[in-house]
């Protein structure tokens, strides 16, 4: 896919990966409505990096964890740029602990982010995309579905679903010519990861991660743009993780 003059709907687009992702694309032609909870000074922000690209930011305020949120942030995403050939899902948040450690509303509140809001976010954003003959859709995971992690029961499962969501996805709307793929971080350094302890970074890097060094919101970016330009990659799960999840470690 070319990127000139493409329209971007980015949620959880206001900060961390989402707001990196936004920019990177918004610099190689595209324009962008970027999603938050909130319009506040971290969209501002984000907003005022992309239109220094010289490209149209929009910022659509809103949940996306609630169903009814979600058509309204598609429907004025698509009012404000003329239409829509990327969607990518950026939003979600932390859901901590065991099966006994995670309550019941922990639980769900994780798959309304991660999971449901994909669900419903595809489903609105999709017949817009379809016009165009032409689209791409991005799902953020995380190593945490690919592989057991202790402590995240919650994030870990509603990240793995996401995994499948890709596959079955792609897979029925190969034939619009719409490509839907993957990108699985590992640690990067976002305010995700503010409350990591200094022994907790200092073990990621000595042990569990082979290139001995955390990643960046634009190296995901980077990722995310490979997947979206490439028009013969779909269904598939990039993960950028420096290596972690391949190995065998504590």
């Amino acid at each position: 896919m070319e990127l000139s003059n493409k329209r971007a709907l980015i949620t959880g687009g206001t900060k961390g990966i989402g707001a990196a992702i936004a920019i990177d694309l918004a610099r190689h032609g595209c324009d962008i409505a970027i999603n938050g909870r909130h319009d506040d000074a971290d969209a501002a922000n984000v907003r005022k990096a992309i239109e220094a690209c010289g490209r149209k930011c929009h910022t659509v305020a809103g949940d996306i964890a609630r169903p009814e949120e979600v058509d309204r942030i598609v429907a004025e995403a698509t009012i404000a740029l003329g239409g829509m050939e990327i969607v990518v899902h950026s939003a979600g948040g932390a859901a901590l602990g065991t099966i006994d450690e995670c309550s019941p509303e922990v639980w769900k509140a994780a798959f309304d982010v991660h999971v449901h809001a994909a669900y419903f976010l595809c489903r609105r954003a999709l017949p817009e995309m379809r016009k165009n003959r032409e689209g791409a859709i991005i799902l953020i995971s995380s190593v945490a579905g690919l592989r057991g992690v202790p402590g995240h029961l919650a994030y870990a499962t509603a990240k793995g679903a996401i995994l499948q969501f890709t596959r079955s996805l792609a897979r029925d709307e190969a034939d619009h010519n719409i490509r839907v793929n993957c990108v699985a971080p590992g640690i990067i350094r976002t305010r995700f990861h503010d409350a990591m302890t200094p022994e907790a970074k200092a073990h990621n890097l000595a042990v569990r991660i082979p290139l001995h060094r955390e990643g960046t919101p634009d190296q995901v970016a980077d990722a995310v743009r490979a997947l979206v330009t490439n028009d013969f990659i779909t269904g598939e799960i990039l993960v950028v993780d420096g290596g972690s999840s391949m190995q065998v470690c504590r």
